[in-house]
């Protein structure tokens, strides 16, 4: 992953610097800057190339237009940091230095690309519910039939297994249902809202996860608690008055109401905590768009919708 460059000093002149890069452009021909180190090898500052070439005084130091706020890795850090750092500061290559800040070679361009290439392979699979390592069987065309299988059937059993579960949770309140048919039309348009609202909360959270390392997660989670209360309660009424439009009855109206209200804060928030847990057990949050958030989900939505259903029905 690391590369080696030439080494410049501080002492040196532009000029210089130019005659050196004239004789080592051949073989390092992808160079973007020019790094600084002292005698000890230790990273001093960084020139990007292009400014230096504009620069008219050829007699100014290197130490007088290097910039000494630097952007450092180490041989540990993790590949995706790597990517990060380079994108979220705009940065062509990324210098690699050790515990002693002492200069050990870049990462290029062009590794930088193939590291974010492989992981958005990488979560591309786990958004379809591929979660164990990704090889390079499953980024060709070429996969075997037998690797697709083992990889997607496990989890599309264990969305059987979660719709058993649902099945079975409705199945205690069939006497509900059956004297109040109008409550099971509207089961798919609870489960519906309820995903629709995970989904956009996982997308979001884990591309804030990814854009931000360092992300503040109180101010995170007190601005989706309110985005979540306004988003279901917006849905909840309008959800409700169609309800009572098209059955004319108020106590469905009402039940709509609570239970998509309540249905979707309870998806916002098992689609923004697992991420946040995944992540603290050193998984990787992507795993939380897979079909196991959905499954707690729905199963979530419907306890609500029926519960809600039976308390406000034997309290009309």
């Amino acid at each position: 992953m690391i590369t080696n460059v030439p080494v410049y000093s501080a002492h040196d002149t532009i000029e210089e610097i130019e005659k050196r890069l004239a004789h080592d452009s051949p073989e390092f021909s992808s160079m973007d800057y020019i790094y600084i180190t002292s005698p000890e090898n230790i990273l001093k500052g960084v020139i990007s190339i292009k400014n230096m070439l504009r620069n008219q005084d050829k007699t100014l130091k290197a130490s007088d237009i290097m910039i000494k706020d630097l952007v450092t890795v180490s041989e540990n850090t993790d590949h995706e940091k790597v990517v990060y750092q380079a994108l979220s500061n705009g940065l062509k290559a990324i210098p690699v230095v050790d515990a002693d800040c002492k200069f050990l070679g870049v990462v290029p361009y062009d590794t930088i690309l193939q590291i974010f290439n492989h992981e958005v392979e990488g979560d591309i699979f786990k958004f379809g519910g591929i979660f164990h390592k990704v090889g390079e069987e499953y980024t060709s065309i070429n996969s075997t039939a037998t690797h697709m299988i083992q990889s997607r059937l496990p989890w599309l059993i264990i969305g059987v297994i979660g719709g058993i579960l649902a099945a079975s949770l409705i199945a205690i309140f069939e006497e509900l249902l059956a004297s109040f048919i109008a409550l099971a039309s509207f089961i798919p348009v609870m489960v519906y809202m309820s995903d629709a609202a995970g989904a956009q909360t996982e997308a979001l959270i884990i591309r804030s996860m990814a854009l931000d390392t360092q992300l503040n997660i109180r101010r995170y989670l007190t601005r989706e608690i309110i985005v979540a209360i306004a988003l279901a309660a917006v849905s909840g009424l309008f959800a409700s008055i169609l309800a009572y439009v098209t059955r004319q009855n108020i106590t469905l109206g009402l039940i709509i109401f609570f239970a998509l209200f309540l249905s979707i804060i309870a998806s916002v928030a098992i689609n923004t905590f697992a991420p946040l847990i995944l992540k603290k057990f050193n998984y990787d949050p992507a795993l939380a768009t897979g079909p196991l958030a959905t499954i707690f989900s729905d199963i979530t939505t419907l306890a609500i919708y029926l519960a809600v259903a039976v308390i406000l029905l034997q309290n009309p």
